[in-house]
């Protein structure tokens, strides 16, 4: 499977370019926000997406005057219900949406029918972070590591579940991808987010995730978890002595989640530009990295264009992957 190099070039592109300086709102262009911008998580509260969300929300409030930002959870099936409802709201800047990996790049190839295209029907405003998954098992399977734990899900097939925060969700296909890549059989249980998921996962009805750091790592450093890779292509900062998978066996086996601000199409260029700037500079700052850091998260940046570009690439992507897999979501 050739995708690898593609996407490393395109991230390459990325971490290289910076958001290009736009002019200020000015006010003849009329004060904005003016009203409390709606921030909507497509997902259920305690996840990754979740998470980045309330951070960046939170730090956005001091930056940007106006009447703050609130967080709306708005889960179901895979995110599409919020990404819909966000793609039909008024371009006016006072709605957007923690676009991920899920809802802008995968759902494309998981519903037979979308009501939104991610690429028509979004503005896409600044990246924010990407979150390389994790495997994580449930320390009362007989692993340390991603070899053994290969070694044993062969050995024992159809006895180990895998959980997800729902069916065609990132955990679900990055999962069903470390099946078919590890050549083993294991059962999906989907729940209503990433938190029952790993709750169940603590407490042994199901035996590994794929999931992003946030929601894994202070359970792992409790030792309520083990953690076995990280999903990416080279070791991350805020584990550096967890081995890739890649590393450990599977040599090529990626699989990160990114998140992004998204506006509905149409919103003005000005409030994009704003937008873009806010988040590229808090980007930058050493608290807001080491925060990101702590939560297993990598900052991010660029223009609204470099975002564009790489939601058409992702979809591209990962489009032969579930399809191989035969993973459908409606």
């Amino acid at each position: 499977m050739t995708r690898f190099p593609t996407r490393r070039a395109v991230c390459a592109g990325l971490f290289a370019s910076s958001a290009v300086a736009a002019p200020a709102i000015t006010r003849a262009q009329g004060a904005w926000p003016t009203q409390v911008i709606r921030l909507v998580v497509p997902f259920t509260p305690g996840g990754s997406t979740d998470l980045l969300a309330r951070l960046l929300a939170d730090r956005l409030s001091r930056s940007i005057e106006g009447r703050g930002f609130v967080i709306e959870n708005r889960a179901g099936a895979g995110g599409s219900i919020a990404a819909g409802q966000v793609a039909r709201a008024d371009a006016d800047g006072h709605t957007l949406m923690m676009g991920h990996i899920g809802t802008l790049a995968f759902n494309p190839s998981l519903y037979a029918n979308l009501s939104y295209d991610p690429v028509r029907d979004f503005q896409p405003v600044a990246l924010v972070a990407s979150v390389p998954n994790i495997l994580a098992i449930n320390p009362k399977v007989p692993a340390r590591n991603v070899a053994e734990f290969i070694a044993y899900a062969k050995a024992n097939p159809g006895v180990l579940n895998y959980a997800s925060g729902g069916l065609g969700s990132a955990a679900h296909i990055a999962g069903a991808y470390l099946c078919s890549k590890g050549g083993f059989q294991a059962t999906h249980v989907p729940y209503r987010g990433t938190a029952p998921a790993v709750n169940d996962l603590v407490s042994g009805a199901v035996q590994f995730t794929l999931t992003g750091g946030p929601a894994l790592l202070p359970l792992a450093a409790g030792g309520q978890l083990r953690a076995l890779g990280v999903a990416s292509t080279a070791r991350v900062p805020f584990a550096p002595n967890l081995p890739t998978i890649a590393e450990s066996g599977l040599p090529g086996f990626e699989a990160v989640q990114w998140y992004g601000i998204v506006a509905p199409a149409r919103t003005p260029a000005a409030i994009v530009d704003r937008l873009n700037r806010e988040i590229n500079a808090l980007l930058e700052t050493p608290d807001f990295k080491a925060t990101l850091d702590k939560d297993g998260a990598i900052a991010l940046k660029g223009t609204p264009d470099d975002f564009s570009r790489l939601i058409a690439s992702e979809i591209t992507l990962w489009r032969d992957i579930i399809r191989q897999s035969g993973i459908t979501a409606g």
